[in-house]
């Protein structure tokens, strides 16, 4: 691999609760996840957040999500698809309109969340995503919007089915079962908070297509993109670190959209 892309979620303030740095961030990384209001943003935080994107020449996806800004998103919404698919849809065309006002244009989509993880095995909400990007591609003038998600996922199997690009997606910050899945956040040591060592696995994920699994076992994860949470403590941190230690190692970071 000599390339590969670096994204984070942000545009996740909303009001007065303000939530990680987006500014500094959109300094490192060549792609953003951008919350579309459903688990986090409101306009003006949209607004800012797609006009800075654009001024450094970051690629915006569209961070879709459950209705659920109590929960941030991380909780799973037994919503039937018909509705999820209008709902993703609606989060689409939002970020997008938005963008465009400020001179570019979303390309690609992450599920967030709890949509995230769902749509790794569960058909109907796995099947509701891709029909709204299908819609969105079927009847805009933007290039095709990408579908960035888990390797291995149902979501990523039906999109490449269905004729849109699938990305697959590493993450810096979160640990890995022995099945190639994130563990649950409720699990002790499910998100990693050292600089040094997020790095060095990066390096490894990029170099030798493994990683090391909580479990101590090896684990193929083949990706494309690698993300660091925005949310996290000292993301900014942990991004440069990890692009750092990448292009050290001879992979530049171009965004895939």
């Amino acid at each position: 691999m000599t390339t590969i892309d670096l994204n984070a979620d942000m545009g996740e303030s909303f009001g007065a609760w303000t939530m990680g740095d987006d500014a500094a961030l959109l300094d490192v990384v060549s792609s953003a996840n951008v919350a579309c209001g459903f688990h986090a943003g409101d306009p003006l935080v949209l607004a800012t957040t797609c006009a800075a994107a654009a001024q450094r020449g970051v690629s915006i996806g569209a961070h879709v999500a459950y209705r659920d800004l109590a929960g941030f998103g991380r909780t799973f919404v037994d919503v039937e698809p018909e509705r999820l698919e209008a709902e993703v849809l609606y989060q689409l065309s939002a970020i997008d309109g938005v963008a465009r006002a400020h001179g570019t244009s979303i390309g690609y989509v992450k599920p967030h969340g709890a949509l995230y993880n769902a749509i790794v095995h569960h058909e109907g909400h796995a099947a509701a995503v891709v029909a709204a990007v299908t819609r969105f591609n079927e009847n805009t003038t933007s290039t095709p919007l990408a579908v960035l998600g888990l390797p291995g996922s149902l979501v990523l199997e039906l999109a490449e089915a269905a004729g849109i690009r699938a990305v697959r997606e590493a993450f810096a910050d979160r640990a890995y079962t022995a099945e190639g899945t994130l563990v649950s956040r409720r699990t002790p040591g499910a998100v990693l908070h050292d600089p040094d060592v997020v790095a060095a696995r990066m390096v490894t994920l990029a170099t030798t297509g493994e990683v090391e699994a909580i479990d101590g076992s090896r684990v193929a994860v083949t990706a494309d993109s690698i993300c660091v949470h925005g949310d996290s403590p000292g993301a900014v941190a942990m991004a440069t670190r990890v692009r750092s230690a990448l292009e050290a190692a001879g992979i530049s970071i171009e965004a895939f959209a």
